[in-house]
Order: C-alpha cells, then sequence, then structure tokens
C-alpha cells in the first residue's frame, strides 16, 4: 500500500496537471474563435469564386474557352500534401489525418509515382521516421499563415502541374465542422474542379437565366480566376485546419481536465482511507501498550 506522503504527492502532481490543461483550454478556445471566423469569412468567397468560375464555362456556348489548370489528363503521378500541426496533445487531430494520407497511399499503389509534401511538423516527423521520401516540408507555414503565403505554396503546386512533373495535386486536411467536431477530408486541388451541374443550378438560384457581359472577354476572365481560385482552395484548407486543431485540442484538454478532477477525487478518497487505517492501527497500538501495563 501506497504511502500517505505518496499519495499526496500523486495529488499535487495532478493537480499541476489540471492547471495546466485547463489554461491550454482557455488558450486554445480563445485562438479558436479568430480561426473560426476566418473560416467563416473565407468559404461563401471560396464558393462563390467556384460558382463563378463555373458559371462562365456554362454561358460558354459556342465559344472555346479553356484553362490548363481546368484540364483534366490521364493520372500516372499524384503530388500528395499532407496539412497538420506542428505540436501534439490535440487528441486524434494528427493522427487521424496520417491515417487517412496512409490509405491514400496504399490505394493508389497503381501509379507510377507518387510524391508527398507536409505542412506541419506532427505529419513530416511521421513519415520521416517511417523512411517515407517526402518532396518538401513547408515548415512555419502556420507562423506566418496568410493568403500571401498560402498563394506561394499553390503557386509551386501549380508549376509541378503545368510542367508535367504531376498530373494531379491532392489535399488532405481536418475540415471544420464544429469546435467539437472535424472531418478528414482529401480534396483534389489540381486540375482545379468546379461545382457540377446541379450544384451550379442550386447554387445560381432565380439568376440562371442571366447572363452577362465580361470586359475583356470571358477566356481574359478565365485565365485571371483560376489561378486565384486554386489559391484561394488551398488558403481555405489551411484555415480549416488550423481552426480543427484548435477546436480538437480544446477538447482534449477539456476532457484531460475532466479526467484529473476525477483523479484527484479518487486519490483523495484512497488518502482518506489510508489516513484513517494508520490512525485507526495507531489506536490499537496505544490501547494494546496500556492494556499490556495493567
Amino acid at each position: 500500500m501506497a504511502s500517505l506522503r505518496d499519495i499526496r504527492k500523486r495529488i499535487r502532481s495532478v493537480k499541476n496537471t489540471r492547471q495546466i490543461t485547463k489554461a491550454m483550454k482557455m488558450v486554445s478556445a480563445a485562438k479558436l474563435r479568430k480561426a473560426q471566423d476566418n473560416i467563416l469569412a473565407a468559404r461563401p468567397y471560396a464558393t462563390m469564386l467556384d460558382q463563378i468560375i463555373a458559371d462562365l464555362a456554362a454561358r460558354a456556348g459556342d465559344e472555346s474557352l479553356s484553362h490548363p489548370l481546368l484540364a483534366a489528363r490521364p493520372v500516372k503521378r499524384v503530388e500528395l500534401v499532407l496539412l497538420t500541426s506542428d505540436r501534439g496533445l490535440a487528441g486524434g487531430f494528427n493522427s487521424n489525418v496520417i491515417r487517412r494520407a496512409n490509405r491514400f497511399l496504399y490505394e493508389n499503389t497503381h501509379l507510377e509515382a507518387i510524391r508527398l509534401s507536409t505542412v506541419g511538423r506532427k505529419g513530416n516527423d511521421f513519415f520521416r521516421n517511417r523512411g517515407q521520401e517526402i518532396r518538401k516540408d513547408f515548415g512555419g507555414l502556420y507562423q506566418r499563415l496568410n493568403y500571401r503565403s498560402a498563394a506561394d505554396v499553390a503557386e509551386e503546386l501549380v508549376a509541378s502541374y503545368l510542367n508535367g512533373e504531376v498530373d494531379a495535386v491532392h489535399i488532405v486536411y481536418n475540415e471544420f465542422v464544429s469546435a467539437i467536431s472535424q472531418t478528414v477530408k482529401v480534396a483534389q486541388l489540381l486540375p482545379l474542379q468546379t461545382l457540377g451541374s446541379e450544384e451550379q443550378a442550386s447554387a445560381q438560384g432565380s439568376t440562371a437565366l442571366v447572363d452577362f457581359k465580361y470586359e475583356p472577354d470571358r477566356q481574359a476572365v478565365l485565365d485571371r480566376l483560376v489561378p486565384q481560385a486554386v489559391n484561394i482552395k488551398l488558403y481555405r484548407a489551411l484555415l480549416e485546419s488550423v481552426a480543427s486543431e484548435h477546436g480538437a485540442r480544446m477538447s482534449a484538454m477539456e476532457n484531460a481536465t475532466s479526467n484529473a478532477t476525477d483523479m484527484i477525487g479518487s486519490l483523495t478518497l484512497t488518502y482518506n482511507r489510508t489516513r484513517q487505517a494508520v490512525i485507526t492501527k495507531e489506536l490499537m497500538e496505544i490501547v494494546s501498550g496500556a492494556e499490556a501495563l495493567k
């Protein structure tokens, strides 16, 4: 049986841990608010941009509109961009993304080559420790995350696609649903996929029969919007990942704090029982000594 001193040290240690997890929960909750506002602001813009590109292509009529980032080709070489976090203590946030990336690699072994790029230290460390070749690690991107930094990464991926180094680019990340829920998603970044016919009709609504004038012309507008749509799609995925990380860490730290409280209660009960047993034993020894002196 553990001594009273050991139990007291254990209680003190768990209380210190609870203070840390509670503080981390509060920090993540504060960061989540800003990250959630960012992603909620980015989603409508990204959706509308996809709608405009799909609408532009649909209204082309007899015009010959095309863009190399929209043209699909036989897929032989693929690049997978893995979005994880730089820090742990976020529940299953990183492990779920890594598991999905592993499944993607397993399901596409028939391809000639699959290149892997990482954003976030956890994903990079996992695959490097297992001997997986990583084309590039975009380290420190989250510390300087803005549209321009995301566009720089997207432009590098676009250059690889246009040069024929890869035939498709996919990103795997956590999509933010709520503070307690995230969904792992694999999205195709290149070639750019626009809204389908049903989605487009739903998004257009009452404007389905309205046409527009494009200056200087449709092709020029398409050439300007398509690269921007790729940048926005990657930027949105990064924002989704950041918001999901804070939500996952907040939930994990809340659970850890609750578990620490339960453990403190259990240890306190054990301490009181042990202390009572010690006192009872001492009283019995005193009574026995008094009886022996009679």
